[in-house]
């Protein structure tokens, strides 16, 4: 009874602060010359593609509401699931709160100065990619979880490096350090591997992974375990093609284009942290159930 009134108060607390901290920026951002519309005058000023930066902007909004969204259905099923899941229901919270965030002033970002900001979108991934990393032995328990080594480090320490990587050479090549063109399309390789230490690390739908043995994952969390899968060896081939548009990055593919960047960035995120959290949801609802029939 007493864990169960901590875990509400937990949740509640959580949800608070969330509150909290949206309500302390909104003196932030609009400070621009709103329109009649009520939108920022520069998405109709027929200065330039004003469809793509309507759609960017929308995406900007669309994008913390629904993660904030999530992060509130998260903490509030995380008590309908078994006590070994809550752990998994809490890190979908953080990842969509953390990504909602972040999404709130990014948009005010661009419906302030029109501006795409790189540094925002670096800061939530930096975050949220290493959590959704630990939604694997967090989901599947410890059990699944093997013991190979690679480079001296197991399944955690793979995860958190590709992150680091990935995150790391994707930041330093759109934000221009690597000099444009080919240091861009070194940021964007370099970056991959990276992904690819996850994918090796976490395994694919077809495959177990080196750090995942699939003939030790509950029946019922399977289809969970998977569907993990095809987000990050599908799901995440959305990032690197919104890369090819980054202005920092001049790989020379849409003139730079910050718009069409942010609209395959804002699409990949919605998807892949959203659903992220649901099918981990999912997974952990059906094992709650299957322990319940089994009692």
């Amino acid at each position: 009874m007493q864990k169960d009134m901590f875990s509400k108060t937990t949740s509640l607390l959580l949800i608070a602060t969330m509150t909290l901290a949206f309500a302390g920026t909104v003196s932030a951002v609009d400070v621009n010359e709103i329109g009649e519309n009520g939108l920022p005058t520069f998405l109709s000023d027929g200065a330039g593609n004003d469809t793509l930066e309507l759609i960017t902007f929308f995406l900007f909004f669309v994008g913390y509401i629904a993660m904030g969204a999530a992060f509130v259905f998260f903490m509030a099923e995380r008590n309908s699931v078994a006590p070994q899941y809550r752990t998994t229901m809490t890190i979908s919270a953080l990842i969509v709160g953390i990504a909602a965030f972040h999404y709130y002033y990014m948009r005010g970002v661009y419906a302030d100065y029109g501006s795409v900001s790189v540094e925002y979108r670096y800061m939530d991934w930096i975050i949220t990619v290493p959590l959704m990393a630990l939604k694997f032995p967090s989901l599947v328990g410890k059990e699944a979880i093997t013991d190979a080594k690679a480079f001296g480090m197991g399944f955690t320490g793979v995860c958190f490096t590709g992150a680091l990587i990935m995150i790391g050479f994707g930041y330093l090549g759109e934000s221009g350090a690597l000099g444009a063109g080919a240091g861009g399309w070194a940021g964007l390789i370099l970056g991959g591997v990276g992904w690819a230490m996850i994918i090796v690390a976490t395994g694919t739908p077809w495959t177990s992974g080196r750090g995942v043995d699939n003939s030790k994952i509950a029946p019922e969390l399977m289809w969970s375990a998977n569907a993990l899968r095809w987000f990050i060896v599908v799901g995440w081939i959305i990032y690197p093609l919104g890369y090819l548009f980054s202005p920092g990055a001049g790989l020379g593919l849409g003139d730079g284009n910050q718009e069409l960047l942010a609209v395959f960035y804002n699409i990949a995120d919605i998807i892949n942290k959203i659903g992220f959290g649901v099918v981990a949801w999912m997974g952990a609802k059906a094992a709650t159930a299957a322990l319940a029939s089994a009692e």
